[in-house]
């Protein structure tokens, strides 16, 4: 007889007839689950109408936690353990209102064998589209069958007949026809003999990301693994952020200091206050000033091609946030800094490309677009944004892409016209600044590098950012988060659903062109070079090619 001892044998819970169970996961800081409870609140209270009304009944999968304040599932364990209790083969609803951590849901999605619906409230207020494009975009790298639907209040005959369809049938299909193939095949011209060349080069000569701790902000689907990059020529070089926390300790205060005079110099507008718990202040910018010196030093060291630092998830309790040193790596124009010997300037004349949250597809596509913009001449300096909503503006969808702190100052028209707010203490007990602007008027090309079915995809599209009134500027960054830097951006032949449903991650890569014909070859060359690296390459929208 075995002496092993055998688990003891659960049965599975039986879903209730007609019944749609709904999971709500949130973020790791307890701060902002309790200021986003609210909303989520109504989202679920909007939703259970919407499904009442079809004739299903809507099944909270797990309680609220009236001690933490809120009902949302913030770690990884709680997920496991909450869908220990979830019928497996129930209809399955994740709804989110808030900023989330896939992770705290992937272990039980894997194998929920029911079908799994994703929505969203359409509002700017808190970031569940946000959240949303980011736990789809992860169930696509993971291979998880999945829908996805978002509404105002789920009260619109588009979003109810979304839903219907889903109940019945457990699938939900969304209008992608502004995706085509890249046509290579007849692709000629000097911009793709560029892009070629490129392509040639980096895998050659190969270049290396520097990533601050891997994971960030529970993005599953920003991390790339080593066997899908290395093919391009790309390789990582695994940092940890407590060698940024160390090196900023080595850096005088007279480095910082100068770092300082030269963004005054330049124009850059800090808005200062004394109180350190609410408000920005000399000694937090005098630190991200530390941490900037630190940065590029630390990526001298290692050879580094581009570099991510986390959204300070980490150090957030050690020191002011990363985001004014991140601005200030992607722009072109940026203080010197020297070799610790001082013999050196470090990067000098050139960006130092920067991912934002250590988002790995970011950084596949910021070095693509450097080298293509380099050498075609035009401003390199490229970011990031999170895909934070929008609103019809006249004839125009204009959305609202807005980054969590930082963009390179000549995407806002240089530093005089550039600003640095306290980031919120909700997220960031120890305050630090941001470089917010408002994006400047111009031609766009955007793109995200993305896995699904196992390997490498990018979506390129073009768009253009109009100069809206400033009263209209000032309502959106009301109904997001003001201190973060704003782009108006209409994208060219792509609707409001067509995005949502087709974008694989939270978000989304933007360089400018100073014209329309200059960004289109700047597109082209960075397709050739995509195509030429073997990344599937997908056209979005109305894009030209010559």
């Amino acid at each position: 007889m075995s002496s092993y001892r055998m688990p003891a044998h659960t049965e599975s819970p039986q879903a209730d007839p007609h019944t749609v169970y709904l999971v709500a996961n949130g973020d790791l800081r307890p701060a902002a689950n309790v200021t986003c409870w609210p909303a989520q609140q109504q989202l679920e209270s909007d939703l259970a109408a919407a499904v009442t009304s079809l004739g299903w009944r809507l099944r909270r999968g797990h309680e609220v936690d009236e001690a933490k304040g809120h009902g949302f599932i913030d770690s990884q364990r709680a997920g496991i353990d909450v869908f220990r209790t979830l019928p497996p083969n129930a209809p399955l609803i994740v709804a989110e209102a808030v900023w989330q951590y896939s992770h705290h849901l992937l272990a039980g999605l894997r194998s929920h064998q029911g079908p799994i619906l994703v929505v969203a409230n359409w509002s700017g207020q808190f970031p569940g589209l946000v959240g949303l494009l980011n736990l789809t975009a992860s169930l696509t790298k993971a291979g998880k069958p999945h829908s996805a639907l978002w509404s105002k209040d789920f009260t619109d005959d588009w979003a109810l007949a979304g839903l219907k369809s889903w109940l019945n049938t457990g699938e939900l299909t969304h209008d992608q026809s502004h995706v085509r193939p890249l046509p290579s095949s007849s692709l000629s011209g000097p911009e793709v003999k560029l892009g070629r060349a490129l392509a040639a080069q980096l895998s050659t000569e190969k270049a290396i990301i520097g990533v601050f701790d891997e994971g960030c902000m529970g993005m599953y689907n920003a991390i790339f693994d080593d066997e899908l990059i290395n093919p391009l020529g790309i390789y990582k070089e695994r940092l940890s952020q407590s060698a940024l926390f160390a090196e900023m300790n080595t850096v005088t205060d007279d480095e910082a200091r100068a770092v300082r005079a030269w963004l005054d110099t330049a124009g850059l507008t800090f808005h200062i206050g004394t109180d350190e718990a609410t408000e920005l202040t000399d000694d937090q910018v005098h630190t991200q000033c530390k941490m900037y010196v630190a940065a590029l030093r630390i990526a001298d060291d290692f050879g580094l091609d581009a570099v991510g630092i986390q959204y300070q998830q980490g150090l957030k309790d050690l020191v002011p946030a990363s985001d004014l040193v991140e601005g200030l790596l992607n722009n072109v124009q940026r203080p010197p800094v020297r070799s610790r010997d001082g013999a050196r300037e470090l990067y000098a004349g050139a960006p130092l490309p920067h991912f934002n949250e250590v988002d790995e597809g970011v950084a596949v596509d910021a070095l693509v677009t450097n080298r293509v913009w380099t050498a075609m001449g035009l401003d390199p300096a490229t970011t990031l944004h999170d895909i934070r909503w929008g609103e019809q503006y006249g004839d125009d969808f204009v959305w609202v892409f807005e980054i969590s702190g930082a963009v390179p100052a000549s995407h806002n028209g240089g530093y005089e016209k550039s600003y640095s707010m306290r980031q919120p203490p909700i997220y960031f007990p120890l305050g630090g600044g941001t470089l917010s602007g408002v994006s400047k008027p111009g031609e766009i090309v955007w793109s995200r590098v993305f896995i699904m079915d196992g390997a490498l995809h990018v979506d390129l599209g073009r768009g253009t950012v109009p100069e809206l009134p400033a009263e209209e500027t000032q309502r959106r960054l009301d109904a997001t988060t003001p201190q973060w830097p704003i782009m108006h951006a209409v994208l060219h032949g792509v609707g409001r659903d067509q995005l949502m449903a087709r974008h694989k991650a939270n978000h989304l890569n933007v360089a400018y062109g100073p014209d329309a014909q200059t960004a289109d070859k700047a597109l082209l060359a960075k397709a050739a070079m995509f195509e030429a690296l073997g990344v599937q390459v997908h056209l979005c929208g109305d894009v030209t090619l010559e």
